[in-house]
């Protein structure tokens, strides 16, 4: 038969995170088992008090808080995919929000260490670990296996172009007013930059969901047709999972409230910089995500991978930081969000090796090979500052 020329494609609905992490989950399968125990557990041990109870109590605390934040991330995607655009990618967005903000807001109100800085090093290590991390391994593992893949380029273009805005508004900025003295926005300044990220992520989503959502469908040549899609969940397992995922929640953010003083007292016992408990968070936050791009990518689905890792990135600043800020606002918590110099070369770096590694609509194993050389050099330089 003869290839599909794209412009059919232009009304096909653009392939939500929930849809790619769902695309191959059997009807019986929309609900596992262990989504629906893991988040009940995670309240029992929160009332038990289990990271109260030595090593061991605080192991499994923090395995079973894993567990929630991959329960609430799959009940989120269950929802996405029943709602539909633009509702979906929302839905799926501000979950995930709401999980970082209570691990940044759990280890802020422990107030040991630089807690002012804490919002913004979770912030720029969730960055890195997309643009460089997660970006550098599906190239590789795609590039490894396909040798060389493909995507639609004005998607990705849209998505750095907004992220750019976004990073530099939000955590270069701060360096060069003169309202307050130091790495700080003024509340006043504080309250705008929370208003223009959101009014970044809200158009990027009504371009990708609504406008334009040709430029972030899969072009075809991987193993699935980008024309398949999973079948809806029913109203009853919709609504089980929106049940289940207030319970996943509300796990999270109290077992993170019992376990930040632990969390914070590990890093700082291991004589580890402050900020390495901002990527220990944003790794957590980003796992379920990572795994799904690096799956996408594996299987030649690389628009797929970068639609979820750059989507997450914007996700992080464009809800995260307002999030953040109106707390600091309200609750009169200092936020210092400005970057050091090393920190904004890493950056500038990234966005750099982005635009030319991702400026063509191919890739090989060389582009992946060397985000994961930069994503390497921050890890380092985060433990030997």
């Amino acid at each position: 038969m003869p290839e599909t020329p794209p412009e059919s494609h232009k009304d096909t609905p653009t392939p939500s995170s929930a849809e790619s992490a769902m695309l191959h989950t059997p009807a019986h399968a929309v609900l596992p088992l262990w989504t629906l125990v893991v988040p009940f557990l995670g309240m029992g041990a929160y009332l038990a008090h289990l990271s109260y109870l030595g090593l061991a109590g605080v192991i499994g605390a923090a395995v079973i808080m894993m567990g929630c934040v991959l329960a609430a991330v799959h009940h989120a995607e269950v929802v996405a995919h029943r709602v539909g655009e633009p509702f979906g990618t929302l839905v799926l967005a501000i979950a995930v929000t709401i999980i970082e903000v209570s691990l940044i807001v759990s280890l802020m109100l422990s107030g040991s260490g630089d807690t002012a800085t804490l919002a913004r090093d979770t912030v720029f290590a969730a960055i890195m670990i997309i643009m460089n991390g997660i970006v550098g391994i599906c190239l590789l593992v795609g590039g490894v296996r396909h040798h060389e893949q493909r995507f639609v380029l004005k998607g990705v273009s849209s998505a750095l172009c907004v992220l750019a805005a976004m990073a530099s508004l939000s955590l270069v900025l701060p360096n060069f007013t003169s309202s307050v003295p130091g790495p700080f926005f003024s509340p006043s300044q504080l309250i705008f930059v929370a208003v223009v990220s959101l009014i970044l992520y809200g158009a990027f989503v009504l371009v990708q969901t609504v406008r334009h959502r040709d430029y972030f469908l899969p072009s075809g040549e991987g193993d699935l047709k980008p024309d398949v899609h999973a079948e809806p969940p029913t109203l009853k397992e919709t609504l089980i999972a929106f049940g289940v995922l207030i319970v996943a929640l509300a796990g999270v953010v109290l077992l993170a409230k019992s376990l930040s003083p632990h969390i914070e007292k590990a890093v700082v016992g291991a004589g580890l910089p402050l900020a390495v408990v901002g990527v220990l968070i944003a790794a957590l936050v980003l796992a379920p995500e990572s795994l799904s791009a690096i799956k996408a990518a594996r299987r030649n689905r690389l628009q797929t991978s970068l639609n979820l890792a750059l989507g997450s990135a914007l996700a992080t600043i464009g809800l995260t930081i307002p999030a953040v800020a109106v707390l600091s606002v309200v609750m009169g918590w200092p936020l210092s969000l400005g970057l050091d110099t090393k920190s904004m070369v890493l950056l500038l770096l990234s966005f750099v090796v982005s635009i030319f590694s991702l400026g063509t609509g191919r890739t090989t194993v060389l582009q992946g090979v060397t985000h994961l050389v930069i994503f390497a050099t921050y890890l380092f330089v985060t433990v030997v500052p």
